[in-house]
């Protein structure tokens, strides 16, 4: 049975039916990724599933006992506690009891004397109240999901920025175990680990999902089934990813040969019935009623409004270096972020920055830059740049300001490439209706924010381009046509982004940061990355500190530790093809349970192959600690 039944949705905003009576069903374990263009409604049909919207007419029906949790694009204002509290309280009465007793745990802490045995009194309540309600799984995955969201559950949620507030809304979500999880644009804000560590975790639930997200990676991991939002009507893809996109084009090419076809047609019939009064006087009537119904269907039809049309205007080329940077340090207190990093960039380089939030990204781009001196090292840049920015923070943007006063400064031309263009034509190549150029950008969604931000960056003449975190909000479609601008762009691209498809499609090298300071160069994308780092966590010490290694002094082993390190070492032999084995077993596994008809197994099934699933995780966690383990006892031992 299914767990959500859509029947005849229909709902209409400002004279445009976003859903004109569509309806679909999501069954138990399905991951279902929902696509649709930016404005097309895909936010609103997910608002209607969670019962929050509702629609001018139709029904949304679920199974008995449904219980619905959604990350939604907008973050709530009323929301109140610290991050620990926001993320609990998905899990309704649990969740207050473990509110209660982290709250309770925290204040004992700092407690006085005189406050003890009312805080122990109080905590131990809390304690008993989470035993009857078989509370304690729920407060270590709280603790799992905030640690590899990157969240301190102690601070204050109002005090957090616009980003860490939805990855707080994600973990709520995350927790609440479901029978049905909706996420819109869970990626945004994470960075690659985070996004890798999301993806397994929602391969190994049983829950069924319903996500929008413009992370293709992402999509291809996750989505079972693929559903399409286009112009008010929905479209079912039970296909993987790269099929729905061959097939897509076929129906769209298919569609535009009907309507040509038709208004031929159309245009025949409208001559006709012109003819003089002679032909008028014997035209016969049913050919009259086809034509009215021709010319009802033709008013009725949505036409595909057209494709972002993106031009980056060019200027002088740079001289054939661009930058050199030799033996780089950067950090703060005893927290490298930079160390003895060194790199030659040259004109037409499509540069990638890989690594997490907050390892310094965003640092050695203003260093490289000019814009911030290295702590050590030295930086030489070529002649006759002219370096363009793209803001991941929309900084950029004058948010009481309209998106026509943003990319003309006020004034009604641009000039790109030496001609002018009227702005609200440049802002109609980027989809920009002429009531959407004239609003305050404060109330543009996310995705539009974006293409006004590329509308204002290609006005302005580059040789360098700077993207910090340029896919955020934009829909595939106008993915793929940047992808494609900045591959033919002549000039330098210097790219940070946590998309992966995008980095292995435009760039040809890339930074990574890989921890501890240490910063090295790649040749590719992020895949090619993947297959090229080192196998094993990368150390260094800082230059200014080095210390030649002490002697080492040998220690005569007795016969028993001479067999036990044997013994190790025998050990350690088996653990290369133990693990390789462990992997490969896993690796089936998780493919046998993203494959697009696995909801379709007995619940029995399901379960058996979760419970498979996490013995096989556990097996493989705790070889690789006896790895690690055992190549610690034997470092630097020698048996004779």
């Amino acid at each position: 049975m299914a767990l959500v039944s859509l029947r005849d949705i229909s709902i209409n905003f400002t004279g445009t039916r976003l859903l004109d009576s569509v309806s679909m069903q999501i069954e138990p374990g399905e991951r279902v990724c929902l696509l649709g263009r930016n404005g097309e409604g895909k936010s609103t049909l997910l608002s209607i599933i969670e019962g929050i919207t509702a629609p001018d007419t139709g029904s949304v029906d679920y199974a008995r006992g449904t219980r619905v949790a959604m990350l939604p694009q907008e973050v709530p204002q009323d929301l109140r506690g610290t991050v620990y509290d926001v993320t609990a309280a998905g899990l309704g009465a649990v969740g207050t009891h473990l509110t209660t007793y982290h709250a309770a745990s925290r204040a004992l802490n700092d407690a006085t004397d005189a406050d003890e045995n009312t805080l122990v009194a109080k905590l131990e309540q809390a304690q008993e109240a989470l035993e009857k309600a078989g509370g304690w799984p729920h407060h270590q995955t709280i603790e799992t999901v905030l640690s590899h969201l990157k969240l301190n559950g102690d601070e204050r949620f109002s005090s957090l920025s616009g980003g860490t507030k939805r990855r707080t809304m994600l973990a709520r979500a995350l927790v609440s175990n479901p029978d049905l999880l909706i996420l819109d644009e869970p990626t945004n804000h994470l960075d690659i680990d985070s996004i890798d560590w999301l993806e397994d975790f929602l391969l190994r639930q049983t829950t069924a999902l319903l996500f929008v997200t413009h992370d293709r990676t992402f999509l291809r991991k996750i989505a079972t089934r693929i559903v399409e939002l286009d112009r008010g009507s929905l479209f079912n893809w039970d296909c993987p990813y790269a099929t729905y996109l061959e097939r897509k084009d076929a129906a769209l090419d298919a569609e535009a040969k009907q309507n040509h076809n038709f208004d031929r047609k159309l245009a025949e019939e409208e001559r006709w019935i012109r003819q003089g009064i002679k032909a008028r006087r014997t035209r016969n009537m049913g050919r009259v009623r086809d034509l009215r119904k021709m010319r009802e269907e033709h008013k009725a039809r949505r036409d595909r409004v057209g494709s972002v049309n993106m031009v980056i205007q060019e200027t002088e080329r740079t001289g054939k270096l661009v930058v050199e940077a030799n033996s780089l340090c950067f950090g703060f207190d005893d927290t490298p972020l930079i160390s003895n990093f060194s790199t030659t960039i040259m004109r037409g380089d499509k540069v990638g920055l890989i690594g997490p939030n907050g390892v310094g990204k965003t640092t050695l781009l203003k260093i490289l830059l000019g814009e911030l001196e290295p702590q050590s090292g030295s930086i030489r840049h070529g002649v006759n740049l002219q370096i363009n920015y793209f803001d991941q923070l929309r900084d950029q943007l004058d948010e009481t300001q309209s998106a026509r006063y943003n990319v003309a400064d006020g004034n009604d031309y641009v000039t790109i490439n030496g001609q002018q263009r009227h702005v609200m034509s440049h802002l109609k190549n980027f989809l920009f209706t002429p009531d959407r150029s004239t609003v305050p950008v404060s109330v543009l969604s996310g995705g539009e924010r974006n293409r006004l931000l590329l509308a204002r960056l290609f006005t302005r003449p580059s040789n360098v381009l700077v993207m910090d975190e340029p896919t955020n909000d934009l829909d595939a479609e106008t993915l793929d046509l940047l992808e494609e601008l900045l591959m033919d762009y002549p000039g330098t691209l210097l790219l940070v982004s946590h998309d992966r498809t995008f980095l292995n499609n435009v760039v040809t090298s890339s930074i990574a940061f890989e921890g501890n300071g240490v910063v090295a160069d790649y040749v590719g994308g992020y895949d090619d990355w993947l297959r090229q780092r080192p196998t094993t966590p990368v150390t260094q010490t800082k230059p200014a500190k080095q210390k030649s290694a002490p002697k080492s002094t040998k220690k005569k082993l007795s016969y028993k530790e001479k067999f036990e390190l044997e013994k190790k070492r025998e050990t350690l032999k088996t653990l290369p093809a133990l693990i390789e084995t462990l992997e490969t077993q896993l690796d089936d596994l998780q493919s046998k349970m993203s494959q697009p008809d696995y909801f379709k197994k007995t619940p029995q099934t399901m379960a058996d192959d979760q419970k498979d699933l996490e013995t096989l995780e556990t097996k493989l966690d705790t070889t690789y600690g006896l790895w690690e383990e055992l190549e610690s006892a034997l470092e630097g031992v020698e048996l004779d």
